[in-house]
């Protein structure tokens, strides 16, 4: 046994299971913490200036590395700001700890400031939360926590760290680390079932999700498609890179609108689901996102996906994966060789209107907006996509201006492309931050409207003070377009109360010099290309301020 202090075998503990930042915004009850970090100079600690960055600085470090990554915010009212990016992290199940200072046992009987009931108050976005009330059990939950949160489905975990055990010093034991290898396939009996279904079906499309990411099955998710000839779609909520986008069978993601995928899926006779929620919505409608009684078989280890909300023939919770290694052969084995003319004579049909034919059409419409005044979102874009080195990461919360992204950049890197996965905005600008941290070798684009920015823009401060190769592109059009085009759309009214961000306008490029970012306003849409081209190459942190058309 070692003679430590709580703070610093939680800081051990944190970099024994190989976490090497720890991002926080700190507070009173977390100053034992940043005491003991001169202790361990190997953990970097990244401050944001508010606590829901904090968690999506962490989050978008997670989601463009995989790596397990831990935050600490501060008490009752740090936990309340960190829940919107919570949130976000729960729903792409980021392996993330969040711990909180709280108030020393039995102060917190007196409700002193800041007092809350902190397990209480994160139970519901994570998988396990937890209150350490000795010492010697330190090693035990953090190294659960650690378990817990890696293990499929993964996600985030909470640790309220009472400032006495803190500052206690004992004789404990740190403990090993534990990861639970999921890699799982299916029986030979389920995966017998689950080829002869797949190879009954004469129209069959593949939905693949956030899964492909995570078991880095995008390899054999693109031999699946190829060995049988069917069309792939991104699930409605294409929140990261899920397929290769110029393989022959992609399509590209489907609407979130539930009469277009229904009549897009209404096409198959079998629904081939790949680690995904496939068809989550974000506004309601009568019709329903499937069409009636389509046959579904599904594959994945989030439990809660596995028909959730519409039946499936066959469900196995598996690793997809391991389950296409040795799927695939099964198929081509059965289907012998009049499968192969199968595949070849469907993809074939599929060509003239696959997203690489439908990105040279788009391209073609796009370019047609050049020299618009104001400047077209949609060209800007473009434009972006043309700036981007192949081994940049892009960090997408442009919204309405980039309803185009995904039909233009192609999807090749499994952690090159990240986009919020729960609709709440703000997300973008530290999640980017986050991704640079990870990657310190690769140049980071944040593309990001007005609005969501706002909500983060102190992200900027921090991307400075870690001089990082973040590059911002924030579209300006002045307000909250979507909800704009939702009033008119949904009530058929053009009385935008609260949507404009005028009297007075906001000056971007000013807030980020403010905040130690080089920073450029652009009004004419022919010089973009050379801005974002150079912004990029100078790998420093920098924000470009694009003025868009505001129409609605």
């Amino acid at each position: 046994m070692t003679r430590i202090t709580g703070r610093s075998a939680f800081l051990s503990l944190l970099k024994d299971e190989g976490i090497t930042h720890l991002f926080g915004n700190p507070g009173t009850t977390e100053l034992p913490i940043m005491h003991a970090l001169k202790d361990h100079p190997e953990l970097t600690y990244v401050m944001a200036m508010q606590e829901s960055l904090v968690v999506a600085m962490a989050d978008g470090f997670n989601r463009a590395s995989g790596r397990l990554v831990a935050c600490n915010v501060h008490v009752a009212p740090g936990l309340g700001n960190a829940m919107g990016s919570l949130y976000n992290a729960h729903f792409t199940g980021t392996p993330l700890i969040l711990t909180a200072g709280q108030q020393e046992q039995g102060h917190g009987l007196m409700e002193p400031l800041l007092y809350g009931p902190l397990v209480r108050m994160a139970e519901p976005l994570v998988k396990w939360a937890v209150e350490v009330t000795r010492l010697e059990d330190l090693p035990r939950i953090v190294r659960r926590a650690a378990k817990i949160a890696t293990t499929p489905p993964t996600g985030p975990v909470f640790i309220s760290l009472p400032g006495d055990i803190l500052n206690a010093e004992a004789d404990i034991e740190l403990g090993r680390s534990t990861r639970v290898d999921a890699r799982v396939a299916p029986s030979a009996e389920a995966l017998d079932a689950l080829a002869k279904r797949i190879l009954s079906a004469e129209r069959p499309v593949i939905v693949v999700g956030d899964e492909i990411v995570k078991s880095n099955a995008h390899d054999e998710a693109a031999l699946l498609a190829s060995r049988l000839g069917c069309p792939v779609y991104q699930q409605t909520v294409d929140c990261g890179a899920h397929f290769v986008s110029d393989h022959p069978c992609y399509m590209g993601a489907l609407p979130r609108n539930q009469q277009q995928t229904s009549k897009i899926l209404g096409a198959y006779d079998l629904l081939i689901v790949l680690g995904s929620d496939p068809v989550r919505m974000s506004v309601h409608s009568e019709h329903e996102p499937l069409p009636y009684g389509i046959p579904i078989v599904q594959i994945g280890l989030v439990d809660n996906d596995l028909a959730k909300n519409f039946p499936a023939e066959i469900a196995l919770k598996a690793d997809v994966r391991e389950t296409l290694r040795v799927l695939v052969p099964a198929i081509e084995s059965a289907g012998g060789p009049s499968l192969g003319k199968l595949a070849l004579d469907r993809i074939e049909s599929l060509k003239p209107r696959n997203w690489s034919a439908n990105r040279e059409r788009l391209v073609r419409e796009i370019s047609q907006k050049k020299g618009a005044v104001p400047i077209d979102p949609d060209w800007v874009a473009l434009q972006v996509v043309d700036a981007l080195p192949s081994n940049v990461i892009l960090v997408d919360e442009g919204l309405t201006s980039s309803r185009r992204m995904s039909a233009l950049r192609a999807h090749r890197d499994r952690y090159g492309y990240h986009q919020m996965a729960s609709g709440g905005i703000g997300w973008g600008l530290p999640a980017s931050v986050g991704a640079s941290l990870a990657n310190p070798d690769r140049p980071v684009v944040c593309y990001s409207g007005d609005g969501s920015a706002m909500y983060s823009i102190q992200s900027l401060w921090t991307a400075a003070h870690h001089n990082l190769p973040l590059t911002v592109v924030l579209l300006n059009n002045s307000g909250y377009r979507i909800i704009k085009q939702r009033l008119q759309a949904f009530h058929g009214s053009r009385h935008f109360v609260g949507m404009d961000f005028r009297e007075p306008s906001i000056d971007f490029a000013g807030i980020a010099r403010s905040l130690g970012v080089r920073a450029t306003r652009v009004c004419e849409g022919d010089k973009l290309l050379d801005i974002l081209s150079s912004a990029i190459e100078r790998r420093a942190p920098e924000l470009i301020e694009v003025l868009v058309d505001d129409a609605v």
